[in-house]
């Protein structure tokens, strides 16, 4: 699970030359999610594909609690990124 974790996350960003992303840090713009993967189960099809996966209790992104105990906030703090230039 760690290396599939890393795969997603922290080499994705290494390769697009985001340093503050994908690291939990002082400063990093670290997205978190608390969850318990052997209970995940994923509702979304291709019919209905804005279902959330179930037992994802809560989300962090940007420092901002998106979803709490399972349910959104509203709160919406992410954002689309720029390419960046190599």
């Amino acid at each position: 699970m760690a290396a599939a974790v890393n795969k997603m996350t922290g080499m994705l960003a290494s390769r697009l030359g985001l340093q503050d992303r994908s690291v939990i840090r002082m400063g990093a713009k670290a997205d978190l999610v608390v969850s318990s993967p052997e209970h995940r189960t994923d509702p979304a099809t291709y019919e209905d594909p804005h279902r959330y996966a179930r037992d994802i209790d809560h989300v962090v992104v940007i420092g901002h609690l998106v979803i709490r105990g399972g349910e959104h906030t509203g709160s919406l703090p992410g954002r689309v990124l720029k390419p960046v230039a190599r």
